[in-house]
């Protein structure tokens, strides 16, 4: 889009891009905000180190009652206070703290946005890598000096419950600021603040929660400015993931003396996902949440608490029941895992190299079409397999993140004599000392249940995937008119060459 078409587009940005509602409107809007928050509590006291996963209350449903449940879930002897506690949200809060010291202090790479649909482009300075490391060398110092025992560990893994709930109100507080702060936003500011295309219908809860203003900066005393979507993207949540899953390898080899295969693989998987979005930190500026989506509660939840809660759900259920895959096992995993990725980031690095350096000899030779808007869209290489083609090397991955966990389930038994285990050797029991006697961990009548839990997410992943897809779609055919059906009738597929 021309600089010309962009100042056009401030004065009347309806006109030019008409959005209707996304999500099921505010209807939805209002069943994810306060819905996402409750399925985090219920992932957290329905998948337990206390009585199952699931709880044997949720096996026999015929035999529930209020007392049972609250017993199996581990419920607050305090009630719905027991849900927070000053102490951790305390130091999760010393936790952005430091991230932000470290965005501060250390140097960073400044790189340009793309252009706004107002014309100019956006500054940001990347050194979320060099922040990250220097964490996480901190952590591994802790480590090797007082091992499985180090406080970092045992502290998060003891107070899970409360540091989700501190999350959940910071995801909260954040939703609020920006949205009540976006309505100080004035056409042609000098500071290059606009509005999101779909983030101004009129309706408070539903542009409270697709959020209303594009790109939302503060400046903070000592600290400078801050981007505070670029900074949730890929800061506290992200690595509150790895720090989650590390914290789960610590008390599996606490309890047990030794570290699985499966939770290793899956730890490293998803350190190497982290690692490589730090890695090509840049690359987040030419995506849909960067360029398109507003920053509201939508944005600012799954950054802080849906990512690092719910994708560390693996690590969590295999520190309580460590399975064990073999080598056939591990190497069929890396062979899905390889796959995905390599898909993935092969798909994305073309794409970036195509925009911003079309002349790359790594990439001078694919094909494309010109539209009408001067943008020019692939038509060969991974763009020419399909329409969204990283979305599906994104999705095999997912595969790799749970299939470790295999046919999941187990039951918590607790007993002051050594407990004897009768089961087979494909559905093994382990046992361990605790302050009041042996407890063992056994599957029974809970395998295959926890695959709910444990599966969840390459679920939860396809349906988001064909959603942001749907939703990328609407958006070129706004953009590019005619020009994106003569496009689609090259590149026919979506997700799945073939298939979809």
């Amino acid at each position: 889009m021309s600089s010309k078409s962009s100042k056009n587009a401030v004065a009347k940005p309806a006109a030019v891009q008409p959005h209707g509602y996304e999500f099921g409107g505010p209807l939805g809007a209002f069943g994810i905000s306060f819905g996402l928050p409750l399925a985090c509590y219920l992932a957290t006291f329905l998948c337990n180190d206390i009585s199952g996963c699931p709880v044997p209350s949720a096996l026999s449903p015929s035999t529930l009652t209020i007392e049972k449940l609250k017993q199996d879930i581990g419920w607050p002897a305090s009630g719905v206070s027991g849900l927070a506690s000053w102490d951790a949200t305390a130091k999760t809060l010393g936790y952005y703290f430091l991230s932000l010291v470290l965005h501060r202090l250390l140097p960073g790479e400044e790189v340009e946005g793309v252009e706004l649909s107002s014309g100019g482009k956006l500054k940001y300075k990347f050194n979320t890598w060099n922040s990250s490391m220097v964490t996480l060398s901190i952590l591994a110092a802790g480590t090797a000096a007082q091992g499985a025992d180090f406080p970092v560990w045992t502290y998060i893994y003891d107070n899970f419950l409360q540091i989700l709930t501190a999350n959940i109100l910071i995801a909260y507080s954040i939703a609020i600021f920006v949205y009540v702060r976006s309505f100080s936003v004035k056409p042609g500011n000098a500071e290059r603040r606009e509005l999101a295309a779909g983030g101004h219908s009129g309706n408070m809860l539903y542009d409270w929660f697709i959020g209303r203003e594009l790109n939302p900066r503060v400046t903070i005393p000592l600290f400078g400015e801050i981007d505070l979507k670029e900074w949730c993207e890929l800061r506290p949540g992200m690595l509150g993931w790895i720090v989650l899953n590390f914290t789960f390898v610590a008390h599996q080899y606490k309890t047990y003396g030794y570290v699985t295969d499966s939770i290793g693989l899956i730890t490293a998987f998803q350190t190497l996902y982290v690692l490589d979005s730090w890695w090509m930190e840049s690359a987040i500026l030419t995506t849909m949440d960067i360029t398109t989506d507003g920053f509201g509660f939508m944005l600012a939840f799954g950054d802080l608490v849906w990512v690092p809660f719910i994708y560390s759900m693996q690590a969590r259920y295999l520190a309580v029941y460590p399975l064990s895959l073999g080598v056939a096992g591990t190497v069929q995993v890396l062979a899905v895992l390889a796959t995905g990725y390599y898909i993935f980031r092969s798909a994305n690095n073309e794409k970036n190299r195509f925009r911003t350096n079309p002349q790359d000899p790594r990439i001078a030779h694919l094909k494309y079409i010109e539209t009408k808007s001067g943008s020019k869209l692939l038509i060969s290489g991974w763009w020419g397999v399909c329409r969204h083609v990283n979305y599906l090397g994104d999705w095999i991955q997912a595969w790799a993140y749970c299939l470790p966990t295999g046919m999941a389930g187990y039951l918590v038994q607790h007993s002051s004599i050594t407990p004897t285990s009768g089961q087979s050797a494909a559905d093994k029991s382990f046992v361990y000392t605790g302050p009041t006697g042996f407890t063992e961990i056994v599957q029974g009548a809970a395998k295959g249940w926890g695959m709910i839990f444990t599966y969840f997410y390459l679920i939860y992943f396809a349906i988001l995937l064909i959603h942001r897809e749907r939703r990328d779609e609407e958006k070129c055919i706004r953009k590019y008119g005619a020009d994106w059906k003569r496009y689609t009738d090259i590149v026919k597929y979506r997700l799945i060459p073939g298939i979809y």
